[in-house]
């Protein structure tokens, strides 16, 4: 049940009512996951706090090297950047297939990773771009890796009063980058199965590579195994296929197995392969 609803006019005033609220404050900004939770009486009785309109979550900037998003950006936001579509190219692509237009319309970044699905789409592109976390609070700031952040399936690893206010990625211009998922429908699909992955060539030699796989995993997770066997070499298909394979095991043992197993390990080694064929090309 909601108690009450309130719209601070700064992030300053933000965090103090998130400090001092009870029932428990709630941040809400787009709401597309929050609202669903409260029609099936999923949340007790809380305040809900709107950070939809705070400027100071809305930062998009080049900066020493890194790229500041701010958690209050909205999906389409990102889609339509130009500086992301540089420099973030795995994101805007992941953001492009979030939901329905509406929803990207009003869904945040922020609220996507503190939501914490299993099969959010954002979460294995920031993993892929090294994504750094910047939480305030009352008591201060403090800066975490993603993974860090990722506590189990629908759990931030948040603490009392704090709120997700920005990432810092990895500068990507000039990298190549792919966001590919599995799903039941072409639109409005929840993720089956999502693979991000990032990559930048030398002399036709993988240089560089990044690899996330989403919904295969209690939380979207790097799979180092496949990025170590592809590292290094002037891949062809077959290599694709052993590197599927070993992402396909990876997260088995990550995951233990369950009655989708089967089709998990084939369809994560088909969608390695799918998405990392363009690798293949010299022009990549």
């Amino acid at each position: 049940m909601v108690r009450g609803y309130l719209r601070p006019r700064s992030l300053d005033e933000a965090l103090e009512m998130l400090e001092r609220l009870t029932p428990r404050p709630l941040p809400i900004a787009g709401g597309t996951d929050l609202l669903v939770d409260l029609r099936e009486g999923r949340v007790g009785e809380c305040h809900l706090v709107d950070i939809s309109r705070l400027e100071e979550l809305k930062v998009l900037e080049r900066e020493s090297g890194k790229i500041r998003v701010g958690a209050g950006l909205t999906f389409s936001e990102i889609e339509g950047s130009e500086l992301l579509r540089e420099s973030a190219p795995v994101l805007v692509k992941a953001s492009s297939q979030v939901g329905s237009l509406q929803i990207r319309n009003v869904g945040t970044i922020g609220g996507n990773v503190a939501h914490c699905s299993p099969a959010a789409d954002t979460i294995p592109a920031l993993l892929v771009h090294r994504a750094k976390v910047i939480l305030k609070s009352r008591n201060g700031s403090r800066e975490v890796g993603l993974e860090a952040l990722l506590g189990g399936p629908y759990k931030a690893l948040l603490a009392p009063g704090e709120l997700i206010t920005e990432f810092v990625l990895e500068d990507a211009s000039h990298m190549w980058g792919e966001f590919a998922k599995i799903g039941r429908r072409r639109e409005l699909a929840i993720a089956r199965l999502s693979l991000a992955a990032l990559a930048r060539k030398e002399d036709g030699r993988i240089a560089e590579l990044y690899l996330a796989l989403g919904a295969g995993t209690p939380v979207p997770k790097r799979m180092e195994s496949a990025e170590r066997a592809l590292l290094g070499k002037c891949p062809i298909e077959e290599d694709l296929w052993e590197a599927g394979w070993l992402m396909a095991q990876e997260m088995v043992s990550v995951s233990g197995p369950r009655p989708s197993t089967q089709y998990k390990e084939k369809a994560a080694c088909g969608l390695l392969v799918r998405t990392l064929l363009p690798l293949l090309e010299d022009g990549q």
